[in-house]
């Protein structure tokens, strides 16, 4: 089964320094309907204005992902970690047993457009951890190229969960179909640009689909397609 959900049925929230959109309840949206999926608890879409960020708060027994689209994006830890996340950079954070971190946006004059994704561990108490690492376009072209996973595969990041997150730039006219364990999830988020997914679900920019029940995810575009993919429990 495959479920879109149009970008315009996000949550949206303006807080004058943040734009964000959430795909999943969080902070003061609450909707019984979209509480996590399978692992997936957050999925936040979020424009920081130049000079803003997220002051130091604390988190504990959750990974957290953060991928910057546009932009540059400054953390601090209380592990004493500090670094500049780029535009196509993907930063992994193991909370466990409680991490203090702030997001700020360094830029005097640019936005920065990032994703802040959130998994549920496959166990708590873990000793807290962070990294980061870039990934290129033409890494990403035409294929699918994991950048986060539950275990060691190529240059992906590993986080303490059965998951693989997938990022992809799918040139004019390509195609890929990505094939998985029967009983497993799929999520997949358009980042840029637009698709066809098993020839009759079409998906545009900030659009999602929750696909359950199917082993294999065929995706083609005509224009060009910027996109996210994950193999969940």
């Amino acid at each position: 089964m495959i479920k879109i959900i149009p970008s315009e049925e996000r949550y949206r929230a303006e807080h004058g320094w943040l734009t964000t959109r959430y795909s999943f309840s969080f902070a003061e949206y609450y909707d019984p309907n979209h509480l996590q999926f399978g692992p997936l608890r957050v999925f936040n879409d979020d424009i920081i204005q130049p000079g803003e960020g997220f002051g130091m708060h604390p988190h504990a027994d959750m990974e957290i992902m953060t991928y910057v689209i546009e932009g540059e994006l400054e953390h601090k830890d209380s592990m004493g970690n500090r670094g500049i996340i780029k535009a196509g950079e993907v930063q992994r954070m193991t909370a466990g047993t409680g991490i203090y971190h702030s997001e700020y946006n360094p830029s005097p004059n640019k936005e920065v457009h990032l994703l802040q994704i959130w998994f549920l561990p496959n166990q708590r108490g873990l000793t807290p951890s962070w990294e980061q690492k870039h990934f290129s376009k033409e890494q990403q072209r035409n294929q699918l190229l994991p950048v986060v996973a539950g275990k060691r595969l190529g240059e992906a990041l590993i986080v303490n969960q059965d998951i693989t997150v997938y990022l992809s730039h799918l040139e004019a006219g390509q195609q890929l179909v990505h094939k998985q364990e029967p009983g497993r999830r799929m999520y997949m988020f358009i980042i840029k640009g637009s698709a066809i997914i098993n020839g009759a679900y079409q998906i545009k920019k900030g659009d999602s689909a929750r696909i359950t029940e199917l082993s294999e995810l065929n995706i083609k575009t005509e224009d060009g397609v910027e996109f996210m993919l994950m193999d969940l429990t």
